[in-house]
């Protein structure tokens, strides 16, 4: 594995998560935008899968996701839509988390994220900014595991690309 994330935190709304991936960015932008791959890995803690994944990769397009924990009737999702797509350097979309005790619903709920992928010799680091409506939000998310279980996720993505595409 390459290694685990790094959190920053560059101001009082934002969460800005970087890591470096063995691997050309135009396979990491496909895990990222095709749903058969992106059940396979953005999944989170262990115990849980992704039975919706529905994506329309176009500026003006959605995407929503649901996440079931296995064996269990809990359930959460995500909805978005794309605001900027230049294949594979960058994604810029809006998101909405839902289904779970503390969900922020209306405007506040929402983030804007950024994905970069900067690729050099093969190796494409990733960073991932998400703009949070105020610093209560963003520090709620970040005490909640969020950066442990998109590392978690991150790893099993490197696991893909070893079983998938070597």
């Amino acid at each position: 594995m390459s290694a685990t994330v790094r959190v920053e935190t560059p101001n009082d709304r934002d969460i800005v998560v970087t890591r470096v991936f063995s691997a050309p960015a135009d396979l990491i932008f496909k895990c990222h935008t095709e749903p058969e791959y992106v059940q396979q890995w953005l999944l989170g803690p262990d115990g849980w899968h992704m039975p919706l994944c529905e994506i329309d990769l176009r500026v003006g397009g959605n995407y929503h996701y649901i996440w079931r924990e296995d064996d269990a009737d809990n359930q959460f999702g995500a909805k978005g839509s794309y605001r900027e797509i230049r294949a594979p350097e960058y994604i810029v979309n809006t998101e909405h988390m839902y289904g779970f005790p503390g969900a922020i619903e209306g405007p506040d709920g929402e983030t804007l994220c950024t994905l970069s992928l900067v690729e050099s010799d093969g190796r494409t680091t990733l960073t991932s900014t998400i703009r949070f409506a105020n610093s209560d939000i963003r520090d709620g998310a970040l005490a909640s595991g969020m950066t442990d279980g998109m590392n978690k996720s991150y790893d099993r993505m490197e696991e893909l690309f070893l079983e998938k595409f070597q």
